[in-house]
């Protein structure tokens, strides 16, 4: 692929080029980019930048997303990471086997990244706000949460850290759905038709010899060695897999906080006492007493805390054998200490997934296992 920078129109319909005020490409339905892409619609935006559903023109008018990145320097240079990492994702996997989003194409547009994917349907997030926050069934968890751990181990196998999982950044193939109404609840609800998924957002995923930038991951599913500054590496995703698992099941988040005081109170209800060896060794002693959170349960936040955290177990709706299986997997991917915390290996190997029906399976090895495995076998 060739980064093009030419400023000469190609098209009839190609617009004149003028940002607003933001950085952000200002266009409208019909303008042609590239003399390719037909911008349809908008489908949504970010400080990044913004999205829009495109007909590729080369491609028999066939759908796909196009991310349109602001024309602002510090959003160019990470859109530049993150299509360093498409490209190393997609000559691993070409075929988009292991479920991350397919990337097809990238070019500068008068000084704006354009990055083009698959078409995909809303993220797990938005169906769930747009269906009052019901939480998902437990069949669908278990598909969703298998798909995620599949398509992160992928990634972990291939020395990478995705560090931004939550549940915005996990969409649906097809997002269409069934209505039902609810007679006891006085409203529709709706149950999506297909749970096939696919991760998206590759902006701050880390190489495993890059340099590790202090803080990583969403707040609300943010790992304890994060916040505690400790270093992190593959098993802080897994911690986010836990979160996202526990807010598929229950339809609210965990740790719905923007104080890491907070935070670490709320993980201490709901998961137990922090290990002293992570409370020692962190520099961030402002945040303990002797090794002790120093957390004030009688202060308004403690108060808090205290009416809304529980022990982990007790947000279990019922007690069949699929719902403790999955409270087991959520408990063992929050585990505290990183090296002690559950692998994407060991994860799909737990019994919660054992139900999978075998049209939901996929094939277990990445290839770069093959990979090493076929070495071995040929030393």
């Amino acid at each position: 692929m060739i980064m093009c920078n030419s400023r000469r129109e190609h098209s009839e319909r190609a617009p004149s080029v003028e940002d607003d005020s933001e950085g952000h490409l200002i266009y409208k339905e019909g303008d042609v980019l590239q003399a390719r892409y037909e911008i349809v619609r908008t489908l949504g935006e970010g400080t990044f930048g913004k999205v829009v559903e495109v007909k590729d023109l080369q491609k028999d008018n066939e759908v796909a997303a196009l991310k349109i990145i602001k024309n602002v320097e510090k959003y160019r240079e990470a859109a530049k990471l993150e299509i360093n990492v498409l490209e190393f994702m997609h000559s691993k996997d070409p075929e988009g086997t292991f479920l991350c989003v397919k990337f097809f194409d990238y070019f500068d547009y008068h000084g704006h990244m354009c990055l083009s994917f698959q078409m995909l349907g809303i993220s797990i997030f938005d169906f769930m706000k747009e269906n009052c926050y019901l939480p998902y069934t437990l069949s669908q968890v278990r598909h969703i949460g298998y798909q995620l751990c599949y398509a992160v181990k992928f990634m972990h196998d291939n020395n990478m850290t995705h560090t931004d999982l939550k549940p915005e950044n996990v969409l649906f193939v097809n997002s269409e759905y069934d209505i039902k109404y609810n007679a006891k609840k006085k409203r529709d609800e709706r149950t999506i038709k297909c749970s096939d998924i696919r991760l998206i957002d590759f902006g701050s995923t880390t190489f495993d010899h890059e340099h590790h930038s202090t803080i990583v991951s969403t707040r609300h599913y943010r790992a304890p060695e994060v916040i505690l500054e400790l270093g992190w590496s593959q098993p802080c995703d897994v911690w986010s897999i836990g979160c996202i698992l526990f807010e598929l099941y229950t339809g609210f988040t965990l740790f719905q906080t923007h104080d890491n005081r907070e935070h670490l109170a709320m993980m201490e209800r709901i998961l137990g006492s922090l290990p002293y060896r992570m409370t020692k060794k962190t520099k961030k002693q402002k945040y303990f007493y002797h090794g002790q959170l120093d957390w004030n349960e009688k202060s308004e936040p403690g108060r808090y805390v205290k009416n809304n955290c529980k022990p982990l177990g007790r947000y279990m709706v019922c007690d069949s054998d699929g719902d403790m299986n999955l409270f087991n997997l959520i408990e063992r991917m929050l585990e505290y200490d990183p090296t002690s915390r559950i692998t994407l290996k060991e994860a799909l190997e737990h019994p919660f997934f054992s139900t999978l029906p075998d049209s939901q399976k996929l094939p277990m090895e990445s290839k770069n296992e093959d990979r090493e495995r076929s070495h071995s076998l040929s030393r």
